[in-house]
């Protein structure tokens, strides 16, 4: 068996293979030519016994929008060993390598990725940043509240034409809400794709989009699903993302997402913890909210990470990180920060708090709250009222809220 190598751009079908027989699916040469697209080899490494691929890990080249800033976060994804090799150390070695290049090359201080399963990836320094909302609920007799005269007006149409548009509004949007990322081309190519064997028996992709005063302030995209029950219609509203800047044109999106003729339920994977919805419709609960995870971030370099992103208030606190791959970020870190920048540096002086860096990445999106994990034994306080004092700067006036599986 030969160690982790860079991969060729052609080895590309034959990684999809793995992928396919690891995660229990089936390779659509559709889909294939666009996942080519955003596929960096330069950033994969490799695993073969023999002439066979037998393991696999990757990263996109993305950045990441955090409290207050927008950071270059390496995407890890396409992780996956063949079931022939499973329990031979295959995945520790290429996710201990690949954290060791994301943090020599200097570029990335942070990584994030989605987990198939939780229990993968604390092992390797990643912390629960963000959660969601999975929603799959009925819509009869749901109510919102009435439009008002100036909502504006919706139009209905295919995405395609109106790329250039939902990119710049998605962008505008991204600024303000941890856990998007950004979007090139190659990726709103992948994002738009409608590959009509991944629909499921849903319709094409239609986008619904939403024009206020200064024109296009809203859009989403969503499918339907026919389903007849012997009581009439019960089709399915399957909605992809909800992108509005103003809270009019939310409204007005999710108004008429809800009340489509004919539809009876509605399914959204990707609702924030904050999501607006909950507050406007008259029966929450009728919304079938399950939480689920989400973005997993790791921090790769501490003191940079730190300072990267922005606090909701003043703070000044050292906190002492251990971190068993990367020892450059253990030791005692002062940070101190506010809503206009912060900076981040090693220090003697003594610690207030004291991590592993999971716990740093748990914080990292503003999500999770500081004395949630200090009452979970994950952080402990060092010195009397650190907790109290830091833990407003740590979160954000906005939840994290990731919108595409990457």
């Amino acid at each position: 068996m030969t160690d982790a190598l860079v991969p060729r751009a052609e080895d590309f079908d034959e990684i999809a293979e793995l992928l396919a027989l690891a995660f229990h699916g089936d390779v659509d040469p559709d889909l294939l030519k666009i996942e080519r697209g955003i596929f960096e080899p330069d950033r994969a490494l490799l695993v073969r016994d023999g002439a066979t691929a037998v393991a696999h890990a990757a990263a996109f080249t993305r950045n990441l929008a955090v409290p207050g800033a927008s950071v270059p976060a390496a995407h890890v994804t396409m992780v996956s060993v063949a079931p022939t090799h499973r329990r031979r150390g295959l995945l520790t070695g290429l996710m201990r390598r690949q954290l060791r290049e994301v943090r020599d090359a200097g570029r990335e201080p942070l990584a994030v990725l989605w987990a198939s399963e939780g229990r993968i990836y604390p092992r390797f320094g990643y912390g629960l940043a963000a959660q969601r909302f999975v929603l799959a609920g009925d819509t009869l007799g749901l109510r919102l509240p009435d439009p008002t005269p100036a909502e504006g007006t919706l139009r209905l149409d295919r995405p395609a034409p109106h790329r250039a548009e939902l990119a710049r509004l998605y962008e505008r949007a991204r600024a303000d809400r941890p856990g998007w990322s950004h979007r090139s081309e190659p990726w709103w190519d992948y994002v738009l794709a409608d590959v009509k064997g991944l629909r499921g028996g849903a319709t094409e992709r239609r986008v619904l989009l939403h024009e206020g005063p200064d024109g296009l302030d809203g859009y989403a995209l969503y499918r339907t699903k026919e389903d007849w029950a012997g009581t009439g219609p019960r089709a399915e509203v399957q909605v992809g993302e909800v992108v509005a800047a103003r809270p009019e044109a939310y409204l007005a999106l999710w108004r008429l997402l809800l009340s489509i003729d004919l539809t009876r339920r509605v399914s959204f994977s990707a609702a924030a913890v904050d999501e607006p919805l909950f507050r406007l419709v008259d029966e929450p609960r009728q919304l079938g909210a399950q939480l689920a995870d989400a973005l997993w971030v790791r921090v790769v370099d501490v003191p940079a990470a730190l300072a990267a992103r922005r606090y909701a208030t003043d703070v000044d606190v050292v906190v002492e990180v251990t971190d068993d791959l990367l020892p450059e970020n253990g030791g005692r870190w002062r940070l101190v920060g506010g809503p206009s920048g912060a900076e981040c540096a090693a220090t003697t002086a003594p610690a207030g708090l004291a991590c592993d860096v999971r716990a740093l990445g748990e914080l990292y999106l503003g999500g999770a709250g500081l004395a949630a994990l200090t009452a979970a034994g994950r952080v402990r306080e060092l010195v009397p009222g650190t907790v109290a004092a830091a833990a407003p700067a740590f979160g954000w006036h906005r939840a994290p809220a990731p919108m595409e599986v990457f």
